[in-house]
């Protein structure tokens, strides 16, 4: 069983603090899915049995609902328990939702980011907060009973008041899962040229450490999984296909900047749309060794709230028991884990037990 990953790259408008690869040349969808088709067709098989799809970007929701169905047409949905769909709010109409459930589309992720106007329009969102919560609805009376919301903290000038209001109003939507990350400025995006040249300030540590904690408090009181770092869920419906990246699951990448990773090699596509619409794909390939390997379940693993389990090196025992005394490990069930102390510098400890 595998994972099927498609890159949809078109963007009506880029949002400030985005790095992923995508484009606004609207114009250039048609080419790109048949390009897409092409590649699907000739891919497909390297996944084996395809359990779980994911349609991200970029905005899927971009493209016509006709073209959804072609693409999941085109991969076989036949095994598959979870097909996944990344959606603007500004893109949600009741005949395009109907449409792509009609298609085979049986979950969602609406990116909503905040319920406060004036953050949306802060980060460079194209919808509203009344758009965002209509999408809900609406996705809801077309029969998604399986939905998952984004949302952004440590915002510029975000308030505990405004992020504590977005966690009840996303807990009181009636949705299955929640994905929650906060703010990073990356290099050469819109916001971090923003930040560089004075115009905004970036939140404090400290808040954004508190506004991470209520997140995590909260929802826990709500009855919500806490499964990974910035990922919640309802009893039962946690994501399966973004599951496969953390626990190792073989998955296949299609489309301009897509990853793959299969048994110990990982690949990629170019991440350029013209060279990707003529057909060029350049894959690039890594074989990783053991050493990779053991780094890479450490790096996932602390991310879940599975954890990790030895053996360990006498060296890496010693560090462990370090941070169980610091309280930023825990053991759990025989396994190790990082506490919500530790969750603040995971990447830090994730390198001290690197190889």
């Amino acid at each position: 069983m595998a994972g099927l990953y498609v890159h949809i790259p078109f963007c009506k408008k880029r949002c400030l603090y985005c790095d992923f690869f995508s484009t606004t040349l609207l114009e250039r969808r048609e080419a790109y899915v048949e390009a897409l088709l092409k590649e699907i067709a000739a891919r497909k098989h390297e996944a084996g049995e395809i359990r779980t799809i994911y349609l991200g970007g970029g905005t899927p929701s971009t493209l016509p609902a006709e073209d959804i169905q072609r693409i999941l047409e085109a991969i076989g949905t036949a095994h598959a328990t979870e097909i996944t769909m990344e959606i603007n709010p500004g893109d949600a109409t009741q005949p395009y939702l109907q449409a792509i459930r009609e298609a085979g589309i049986n979950r969602l992720s609406i990116g909503i980011q905040s319920f406060q106007d004036r953050l949306l329009t802060l980060i460079g969102r194209r919808h509203t907060a009344q758009q965002a919560l209509t999408a809900v609805r609406m996705a809801q009376e077309a029969g998604f009973d399986n939905l998952s919301i984004d949302l952004m903290y440590a915002l510029p000038t975000q308030t505990m008041e405004e992020w504590k209001a977005d966690i009840e109003t996303a807990i009181g939507l009636n949705v299955q899962h929640l994905s929650s990350y906060g703010l990073m400025y990356e290099e050469g995006t819109a916001l971090t040229r923003l930040l560089e040249t004075g115009q905004i300030e970036a939140i404090d540590e400290e808040t954004e450490n508190a506004m991470y904690d209520y997140l995590c408090a909260r929802l826990k009181e709500a009855g919500w999984a806490h499964y990974e770092v910035s990922n919640f869920a309802l009893p039962g419906c946690e994501a399966q296909h973004n599951s496969n990246y953390w626990n190792g699951t073989p998955y296949v990448g299609v489309g301009a900047g897509a990853h793959s990773y299969i048994g110990k090699e990982r690949s990629w596509n170019a991440d350029d749309l013209e060279t990707y619409i003529d057909g060029k794909y350049q894959r690039e390939r890594e074989i990783l060794s053991e050493t990779d390997l053991y780094n890479e379940g450490i790096m996932l693993g602390l991310r879940t709230s599975r954890g990790i389990v030895g053996p360990f090196s006498v060296q890496h025992r010693s560090i462990i028991e370090s941070k169980l005394q610091n309280g930023l490990l825990q053991e759990k069930d025989g396994r190790i884990v990082a506490t919500q102390k530790g969750l603040h510098i995971l990447n830090r400890i994730i390198e001290d037990l690197m190889i």
